[in-house]
């Protein structure tokens, strides 16, 4: 799959997400939910870097809301996976 990178710094940046795909899958969560929680919840965590752990796979939240085997999960208006603090 790296054949395709032009620069190190490329492939190095998919490695990452490759690597938080496979932690999501080995925690039975969904691979988009969970990418798309982090990426929407991210941001707020800039100057709380003690509050990433909350973003990683085996945080009890993510789980909750990204589970696999739960039919619906809490969602704000925009159907978007909602962390509540």
């Amino acid at each position: 799959n790296f054949y395709f990178h032009d620069t190190p710094a490329g492939a190095e940046a998919s490695a990452i997400i490759y690597s938080l795909a496979q932690t999501a899958k080995l925690n039975n969560l969904s691979v988009f939910k969970y990418l798309q929680a982090v990426l929407l919840y991210m941001p707020d965590y800039v100057h709380e870097p003690e509050g990433m752990e909350e973003l990683m796979p085996w945080s009890d939240k993510m789980k909750k809301l990204c589970a696999i085997d739960t039919k619906a999960t809490i969602e704000d208006k925009g159907g978007n996976p909602k962390i509540s603090r």
